[in-house]
């Protein structure tokens, strides 16, 4: 069979982070926050499930993320990309571009939730314009793609907030959202605990919207600030754990070096 042969007997794609979901977690993953796509291709080659192209915190244009997901394609990783906002034009742009696994900040209601799976789904069921040829179909090549695309897709949506928290059982149970994640950073901030992801009140009140999400059936997700509660993280049954960074290994694997040589240095000079 030729090769144009063999991708019309295709069956039609499932999306990747599903399928490693449904096969047991949990699932660690890797924030990327450097974009640059060496550094991405390296990360997915360490061994972690996924990995998250961060577009609301680090420079990432809709180019850049279509790029760092080529990248990814060719290692056993799974790419999530993280949007600016939930926007229904970021959404549809992204979509477009061939990113079926999509991770959306600050979504603090099952409105807010329910408008973001509008924009991720075709009419009748919702709004998604629709193109005649984007890569999100293989440039038209994946058959029925516009009736079937949410086959494809993956909806994960951040619990960031106290008010966000209050209602994580009602944006967990949103038809259409495949997973919650919970941020450490905005809910310690809109805990009066700025600064402080680690603090034991946020990290309690994050395991207990693991305990009143679960009965929604939805994938629950979390970022996790250090090791010790990444493990604790893991232990305690969440389905896929951020626990670590580009950024911060680079950060802290620079500042470690710095600091060995600078006193092999000084004594060297005999000022050690």
């Amino acid at each position: 069979m030729s090769v144009a042969g063999a991708l019309e007997s295709d069956a039609f794609p499932a999306n990747p982070f599903r399928n490693a979901l449904s096969r047991g977690g949990p699932l660690i993953g890797v924030w990327s926050m450097l974009n640059s796509v060496d550094a991405t291709e390296a990360l997915c080659w360490a061994g972690y499930d996924w990995i998250l192209i961060d577009g609301e915190h680090a420079p990432v244009s809709l180019h850049d993320a279509m790029t760092h997901c080529r990248t990814v394609a060719g290692t056993p990783t799974i790419p999530i990309v993280r949007l600016l906002w939930n926007d229904p034009l970021l959404l549809k742009s992204h979509l477009d571009a061939g990113i079926g696994t999509i991770m959306l900040p600050y979504v603090q209601s099952a409105d807010e939730a329910r408008q973001a799976v509008k924009a991720m789904r075709y009419p009748p069921r919702g709004a998604r314009g629709i193109a005649a040829m984007h890569r999100g179909s293989r440039y038209s090549r994946i058959k029925d793609y516009a009736k079937r695309a949410d086959e494809t897709l993956f909806l994960i949506v951040q619990i960031e907030t106290k008010e966000a928290l209050d209602n994580c059982e009602a944006i967990a149970a949103v038809d259409g959202v495949d997973a919650v994640f919970f941020g450490p950073g905005d809910l310690a901030a809109s805990m009066g605990l700025t600064g402080q992801a680690s603090h034991p009140d946020v990290t309690a009140a994050i395991e207990e919207g693991l305990r009143r999400c679960r009965p929604s059936g939805k994938a629950v997700g979390v970022l996790a600030p250090n090791d010790a509660i990444a493990e604790r993280h893991i232990r305690s049954g969440f389905d896929f754990v951020s626990v670590a960074n580009d950024l911060g290994m680079l950060v802290q694997r620079a500042d470690q070096a710095a600091a060995h040589f600078r006193e092999i240095v000084a004594g060297a000079n005999g000022r050690g």
